[in-house]
């Protein structure tokens, strides 16, 4: 229940992802920055992009992606194109990887020490559903600003 629970979630979530990148009209503006916006919404669509093909596609999928989390808030003006590419390649991982976790592996403790504590698998991808949505939030709000 829980797994189809949170593929329904990530898949709302990156789907509205892509939304709100391609919902910027001017290309440079997803890479704006102002006053105490430390983030840029390019950088924050990278940095969820990382973050699930790591905890979710490498760890839980066995998909050998290697990340380099200062790349995604140095990197910049890549193309709206290329970060929606990169969306639906975290969808197809996504949905791959929970396709693959049972029941058991959500009481199991995840495989990597994250906040300094073990924690179960379920655990952690329900925070990694709730960290989608919080910088999916802020990206809103960064489109709906510098518009």
């Amino acid at each position: 229940m829980l797994i189809q629970t949170l593929k329904s979630l990530f898949n709302r979530d990156l789907n509205k992802l892509k939304e709100e990148i391609e919902s910027y009209q001017i290309e440079s503006q997803l890479w704006l920055i102002d006053k105490n916006i430390s983030n840029s919404a390019g950088n924050l669509c990278l940095h969820l992009i990382g973050n699930l093909n790591t905890y979710i596609g490498s760890e839980l999928g066995k998909t050998g992606y290697v990340r380099d989390r200062p790349l995604e808030f140095s990197l910049k003006n890549v193309s709206k194109k290329e970060l929606i590419s990169k969306i639906d390649q975290t969808i197809l991982v996504v949905n791959n990887a929970l396709d693959s976790v049972t029941e058991a592996d959500l009481e199991s403790v995840y495989p990597q020490i994250v906040f300094e504590k073990e924690m179960t698998t379920g655990f952690f991808l329900v925070h990694l559903s709730t960290h989608l949505a919080y910088h999916l939030g802020q990206i809103n709000y960064h489109r709906r600003l510098i518009i």
